[in-house]
């Protein structure tokens, strides 16, 4: 019996990954290294910092949530019209293998969307180009979502944070001694400097966000920088941080705003080292919780996917 209707849109949800036991932590690593592998003092560093988090990150968890949570939310809107795959960067499933098992179940055509919302090409462009040639290998239509930075409910649900953020430090949201720093996943410096637009991206997030809150004093800060001997974009968090007390700050709130969900750089960059940093400085702290399977956050990228697949037509 033939299906009635057009076939349905194949969705590919794509993530940076995580080791699944602490036993994967090398075999990852060396993958995000591009298949070198790490020096036992570079890998001895990774599994303390996992260990700190409780042994593996959170992140595979709540990557699982979104994905249903946007398959629930395309259902609402479309029923029987898409399908979600998971494919990720750095571990298994891969990017490629999600396209396989996408054309596998006879989808007409092909959206992606990372689950970032600021567009670099050497972040969220890399996903895209991998997507792109195990589509093409498949002769299977495909268009992608690059950037979403300043969808109005990242912003509003950004902002609701900040602002519970600051309450929780007694802090009205206008306080000139309470600094609220917005940070992403630095890049190396060379790609900023390529003109890529991925820091102009995040400064845009920073103001929309700052404005909705009602956030006097903010700036943007970048973390979790790669352990290699090129520079990154800057100024690091960490720095920052230490040194607001001299600038007449006594509260730091932390608005992750590069990440959708809690894992290795929310939990243990910022919840332990940047903590740290803020409490032997002095500084009251407080990090803004993280979006992971906002039902918002759902519903708003399920809509980003939808109007995506007008572009493959019917067949």
């Amino acid at each position: 019996m033939s299906r009635a209707g057009p076939l349905p849109v194949g969705v590919l949800i794509m993530a940076y990954g995580t080791p699944g036991r602490p036993d994967d932590v090398e075999q990852f690593y060396t993958d995000v290294r591009r298949g070198r592998p790490p020096s036992p003092e570079q890998l001895a560093d990774l599994r303390r910092r996992y260990e700190a988090v409780g042994g593996v990150s959170q992140l595979a968890v709540r990557t699982a949530e979104q994905v249903i949570g946007i398959q629930g939310a395309l259902d609402e809107v479309a029923p029987g019209g898409f399908v979600c795959e998971y494919g990720s960067k750095h571990a298994d499933p891969k990017i490629e293998q999600a396209v396989i098992e996408l054309s596998g179940r006879g989808v007409r055509g092909l959206v992606g969307i990372v689950l970032a919302p600021h567009y670099s090409s050497g972040s969220v462009g890399e996903y895209v180009a991998r997507a792109r040639a195990q589509a093409e290998a498949l002769r299977l239509p495909a268009t992608f979502v690059e950037d979403w930075h300043e969808h109005p409910l990242l912003v509003e649900m950004l902002a609701e944070r900040v602002a519970a953020s600051y309450a929780s430090l007694g802090a009205p949201p206008g306080d000139e001694r309470t600094e609220l720093l917005v940070t992403a996943h630095s890049l190396p410096l060379r790609i900023i400097e390529s003109g890529d637009g991925y820091d102009v991206r995040l400064a845009e997030t920073a103001r929309a966000l700052a404005e909705a809150a009602g956030v006097r004093r903010w700036r943007v800060a970048w973390q979790s920088a790669g352990r290699t001997p090129e520079p990154w974009i800057g100024p690091d968090v960490l720095e920052v941080i230490g040194s607001l007390p001299s600038e007449g700050v006594e509260r730091v709130v932390v608005c992750p705003a590069g990440f959708t969900s809690d894992h290795l750089e929310v939990s243990y960059d910022l919840d332990i080292e940047a903590r740290t940093v803020a409490e032997q400085t002095g500084l009251a702290f407080a990090r803004t919780a993280s979006l992971n399977a906002d039902p918002r956050l759902c519903a708003a990228l399920a809509g980003l996917v939808k109007d995506a697949a007008e572009s493959l037509g019917a067949r």
